[in-house]
């Protein structure tokens, strides 16, 4: 697939399989979200990859919309600065490569925000000075999963303005 065939197809996977994800494409999930652009090259992330059952568990109750956690095959906390002004563009970035790279490989994702930053750090020991931003789950859709009907997208024409605000093409 093209990355736009890739973006035109993705969709939140929710409900995962029993079936392992293996390393190798684990990895490459991985190697994609490192390689995001962030502000002047300053990388600021760390992926923490949870596999431990419990950890996943633990974790799905630290946020109010996090319960897919648990069934996944695994999890990807993004960590990073405390007092960084661009985590959220940065982190961001992360994660979409991360969810595209796996879409690719024909592993699902869901994002999940992450409620609870206190707890989570405390769960997987992060430092003090490091922020859990999100949390994202992997794995192979289970075969009851169905791709939500979120309703599409708005047209271009109803989210793109053309050099002034006022510039709207119809």
């Amino acid at each position: 697939m093209t990355v736009l065939e890739v973006i035109k197809n993705h969709h939140a996977v929710r409900q995962f399989s029993d079936r392992p994800v293996p390393d190798e494409v684990m990895l490459a999930i991985l190697d994609a979200g490192r390689r995001s652009q962030s502000s002047k090259n300053t990388q600021p992330w760390q992926f923490i990859v949870v596999t431990d059952r419990a950890l996943l568990e633990s974790m799905s109750k630290m946020g109010n919309f996090a319960g897919h956690l648990a069934g996944a095959a695994f999890a990807v906390l993004l960590v990073g600065l405390q007092d960084n002004t661009w985590n959220s563009f940065d982190l961001g970035q992360a994660a979409s490569y991360l969810q595209l790279a796996a879409d690719e490989v024909g592993v699902g994702s869901c994002i999940a925000a992450i409620y609870y930053p206190e707890q989570v750090k405390a769960l997987l020991n992060i430092p003090e000075e490091h922020s859990a931003f999100c949390a994202i789950s992997f794995g192979y859709a289970a075969p009851e999963h169905k791709p939500a009907q979120m309703g599409g997208r708005k047209p271009v024409q109803e989210v793109a303005y053309w050099n002034k605000w006022e510039g709207k093409r119809s």
